[in-house]
Order: structure tokens, then sequence, then C-alpha cells
């Protein structure tokens, strides 16, 4: 599980992320929370966008009993996540999160709480419930309702048209300072559902400012939320290029490993690990596309650990990278340049190996060979050569300066 650590002594707000529902309504086994949205599980989406607020002190992660595995991996790399186990509703389970957040020493008691299920909130709606919350000590955002409502008794026919004067839609995520939402949840234990945070401070006697809400921020329940999310996802992200280049020179052996492949040859290539110049091409080509350095900054070769290492784990580590970026692989295209050995009866194990590794389809992994016409290193046989280009689809940080 992520690490924990203590809360930034500027933070503004904490936040407790609700994700133990199992949320089976859109279909499958998989639960809303765990299942990916445009390559990145939801909860890591919606988590992504509060981590990134530069206001945000502690983020608890409820989870449903079982999830645990799920959890890792959605949230794999993530530093400063706690994870919580909830209970049997989504009152339980907020209660939960804010009983471990209670035990956290930290300078700001305001705190969000928010549904995993909502992965496009921004950090500008964030800002006006904070503002809110401070004014007035609770604060939700809420759009309108602009349809005109009809009420029916049996589903099929209309008993009576309702006025949509003063209704609004609420919506996540809702702030409150947290003794005050705390206590309310102790004492609502035993009492009736609510079927939000705000309802309890309502039901107290409490004022509960309304703040604009966000048509973006829906919350996926059905099969057409997510095909509508994925359409969106798909107009919001950019892809970004990231380009890659390694020389390996030859020295006595009878084998080279390229490409993930070893082939039996005269001599084998020098290096730190196994030298396999393809791999590390296509790792410094995905490296780039995040801008997250080279591999030498992640496998410095003065480390006795990577000695001999196969070059598979190099190029793991930076598609772990790119996923932890919210990222989505889309291609690789690489190019060996040597006079030998013969590229070509090679070329679709090396294909197959890439694609195993970066869990891509054969069809977004291109391996090209060409020479130097004997011109050069390459041409008069002293080494091989690698170029490699990735494009990679990553949604744009928001903007906090």
């Amino acid at each position: 599980m992520p690490s924990e650590t203590a809360p930034r002594a500027d933070c503004t707000f904490h936040a407790v992320i609700v994700a133990a529902g199992q949320g089976l309504r859109v279909g499958g086994t998989l639960p809303k929370q765990y299942r990916p949205l445009a390559g990145v599980p939801v909860l890591r989406r919606t988590i992504d966008q509060f981590r990134t607020h530069p206001g945000l002190g502690k983020i608890i992660v409820v989870i449903g009993e079982g999830q645990e595995a799920l959890c890792a991996q959605s949230l794999a790399g993530l530093p400063d996540i706690q994870i919580q186990h909830g209970g049997n509703t989504r009152q339980s389970s907020v209660l939960k999160g804010l009983e471990a957040l209670s035990h956290v020493m930290f300078p700001s008691n305001l705190v969000l709480i928010h549904d995993a299920a909502r992965p496009f909130v921004s950090h500008s709606l964030m800002d006006r419930v904070i503002a809110a919350t401070v004014q007035v000590g609770a604060a939700i955002p809420a759009l309108p309702v602009i349809d005109t409502l009809k009420q029916s008794q049996n589903g099929q026919t209309i008993q009576a048209t309702v006025s949509r004067q003063g209704l609004y839609r609420a919506q996540t995520p809702q702030g409150f300072h947290l003794e005050t939402i705390l206590d309310l949840h102790r004492a609502a234990q035993n009492g009736p559902e609510a079927t939000d945070d705000a309802a309890l401070v309502e039901l107290a006697g409490g004022a509960v400012q309304l703040v604009e809400g966000d048509a973006a921020n829906v919350k996926l329940t059905t099969e057409r939320d997510f095909q509508e999310a994925e359409q969106k996802m798909a107009s919001l992200m950019e892809a970004r290029t990231g380009t890659g280049f390694d020389v390996h020179r030859f020295e006595p052996g009878d084998a080279v490993w390229l490409c993930g492949v070893r082939i039996p040859h005269s001599q084998q290539l020098k290096g730190h690990s196994d030298a396999d110049v393809g791999l590390h091409a296509i790792t410094d080509a995905l490296l780039g596309a995040i801008a997250q350095g080279d591999i030498g900054d992640h496998f410095p070769p003065s480390d006795p650990q990577w000695r001999g290492a196969a070059s598979d784990q190099f190029l793991r580590h930076a598609a772990m990278l790119v996923a932890q970026s919210g990222g989505r692989i889309l291609h690789i295209d690489a190019t060996l340049i040597c006079e030998a050995p013969r590229i070509g009866p090679h070329r679709q194990a090396m294909r197959e190996r890439i694609a195993d590794i970066l869990h891509l389809s054969l069809d977004r992994v291109s391996v090209k060979a060409t020479t130097t016409e004997k011109l050069g290193f390459t041409g008069r046989g002293e080494g091989i050569a690698c170029q490699a280009v990735a494009t990679v689809s990553l949604m744009p940080k928001e903007d906090v300066s």
C-alpha cells in the first residue's frame, strides 16, 4: 500500500475519498472505481486531481473489504495516501474515513468528502467549496435543475408536474470543518441513512452554502456514463512524443540481446547491464515523453546492482512511470542500426517481446532495421545503435500557478 507521511505545514484542506462501494450497476464484476478510464483506473484519476492541488494536506481513501489488491494496483507508486477500510453503507464508510483523519496531526481542520466515481473534479471547483466552507462552515457544489420534472407512482403515467423552482442537483466534493462533520456522523450511526454528508448538517439545523457546481463533474454510474467519459477523455488527452537513442560497442562474446531477444552472434555488446541497445532506446523514449529524465537517472551505470541486469526491468519501470502520470502508451517505433547480426529473422520475436513487456497489442509496436552503408562505427562493425520513438497519451495537468 502507498506510504503515509505527515501533511504539509501549508496545507489548506484534507480529503476523504469514498471508494468502498461495489459499483456494479455499470455492469460486470469490477467495481466502477477500479474500472479503467482511458487506460487508467477511475480511482487513480480522481486521486490525481486532488494530489495536484497545491493546498492538499492528507488523503484518506476508504475502500471496501476485499478491495485491497485492486486499490494497491490502482494507486501503485503514489506516496502519502492512507487506506482505510469502510463499512456496510456509504455513511459508515465516511465515518471511518473521518475517524482516520482525526488521528492525524495537521494544521488545517477543513475536509473535502468526495466520491471516487467523480474523476473530472477540477481545482477551481475545490477552491469554490473551500472558500465557502471557510466562510460558512459547510458547503457543497450544486447545479440548478433545468429539466421539467414529472411525478409518477407507477412509472408509466404522469400524476403531476413538479416545480423545479429552487431545486438543485448536489455534487461532491462537499466541504466541512472536521470536528463538526465527525460529530454529526458519530451521532447519526443509529439513525436513518443520509444520502449525502450535507444532509447531516441540515438535520442538525446548520447552514450549508451552495456554490456553483460543474456540469463536467459527473458521477460515473452506468455504462453510458463510461462511454461518454471515454469520449470526453479522448478529447482532453494530448499526445506526447519522446525519442531515445543508444549505442553499445562490440566485445568478445557469443550472442547479443536486442529488443529483449537473445541472438547468437560472433560478438556481444559491452555494457553495464545486458547492453540491450533496443530496450534502452525505447526506455529513454518513454521517459522523454513524460519528461522524466533518461535511463541513467533511474538506473545509474555506477550502481553495482544493475551490473548484468536484464533490460526488460528498465522498460517496465518506464511503463510504470507513464501509468503513474495518468498516461497510456500508444505506439513504439524502434530502428536498429547495424551491419550484423541480421535483424529480419528476429524482428517478429522482438515485436512480440516488447508488446509483452508493455502490455500492448502487436499492432502498436514496430521494429525496423537499417545500415549506414558501411559508414561510421556501425558501418565498420564496431557496434550497434538504436533510435526509438514513443507516443504517449497524457492528460494535461491543471495550471496551479
